[in-house]
């Protein structure tokens, strides 16, 4: 069967699958599997060192892969920071940028005069006008089901992306509680031109720097186990439950400020668990897809299942 959508024509990608920017963990082996496989892998900018460290990923990527794969900018936190990086995207002329997190306007109007496609996530029917506005190429829908940061009105994925289809001209694509090839289907029920998945390419055999530990806590997981933490201080973000992060909960109740909590909720907090699968001092990110993971394949693999399965749901369709 042909897979083409707009975004697979914008991307020039086989499916229109897009792998998540992954804080920590999307980097080139992880990326250039992805697009090998048929789909849009990315690497993450901001979680890197320096904007050399990025050179060197995108870089090994192109080592990797001949297909296209795109650089995301987490920039919620990090406000002008990533001028040096975004430099280094620029000049080593990537696919596609995407855009998580504060305002999108710096980096798409300094994209402006560049042959580089970008996206920008959002999770409101205003956020999606104001990216289009701004120009961005397309954007990525999360609701509430995803994992990491999200938005702040408790908006699922299945209400939200039809409402965006809606409301603006550019490509939609659907994320949130998205992990194989029914979500993938349904994703395109509702209007979205493609996916992105998280959390889903975090257990992968090429997502490698992601400890056994935080592998084996999403395959056991289920839908319930994961929180949104964050929402005090109006960034909310969904994370795997444990006893560390029933602590971060407490603080919020008690003491809900940025100051109180930052030792708690930044990368090192992160790293401790998905890099040095130290569960009981760190958290991880997890989507409520997570119930749905069972075995932890080849990106190749994953991908493979993903299209038998849309197949199937599309000839049951005739078409």
């Amino acid at each position: 069967m042909k897979w083409g959508t707009s975004i697979t024509e914008l991307l020039h990608i086989k499916y229109p699958i897009i792998q998540g920017g992954l804080a920590y963990l999307a980097y080139s082996d992880l990326a250039a599997a992805v697009s090998n496989a048929g789909g849009l892998g990315q690497i993450t900018a901001m979680s890197l060192p320096d904007a050399a460290a990025l050179r060197r990923e995108i870089q090994r990527a192109r080592m990797l892969t001949d297909r296209p794969f795109g650089v995301n900018f987490a920039i919620g936190m990090h406000d002008a920071a990533y001028e040096d990086h975004l430099a280094v995207a620029m000049e080593e002329k990537v696919s596609v940028v995407s855009i998580t997190g504060g305002n999108p306007s710096g980096i798409l109007n300094k994209l402006q005069s560049a042959k580089i496609k970008t996206m920008v996530l959002v999770s409101s029917r205003r956020q999606a006008q104001k990216a289009e506005q701004l120009g961005a190429s397309a954007v990525i829908v999360v609701g509430q089901e995803g994992g990491g940061h999200l938005g702040r009105d408790d908006v699922g994925t299945m209400v939200l992306v039809p409402q965006v289809v809606d409301a603006v001209r550019i490509p939609v694509i659907a994320s949130g509680g998205i992990g194989d090839g029914r979500g993938w289907m349904a994703a395109h029920a509702l209007g979205a031109q493609g996916i992105e998945m998280g959390t889903r390419f975090i257990a992968t055999m090429e997502c490698v720097n992601a400890s056994a530990s935080y592998k084996k806590a999403l395959l056991e997981s289920s839908e319930t186990d994961t929180v949104i933490i964050k929402r005090s201080i109006g960034y909310p973000a969904r994370v795997l439950r444990n006893d560390y992060i029933d602590r971060v909960l407490e603080i919020e109740r008690v003491t809900p400020t940025y100051e109180a909590l930052k030792d708690y909720i930044g990368g090192e907090a992160n790293r401790r668990w998905i890099y040095d699968g130290v569960k009981e001092e760190g958290f991880g990110w997890a989507g409520q897809v997570t119930g749905m993971i069972h075995d932890i394949p080849t990106v190749s693999q994953l991908i493979e299942r993903m299209v038998r399965e849309a197949e199937s749901i599309r000839a049951a369709w005739g078409n």
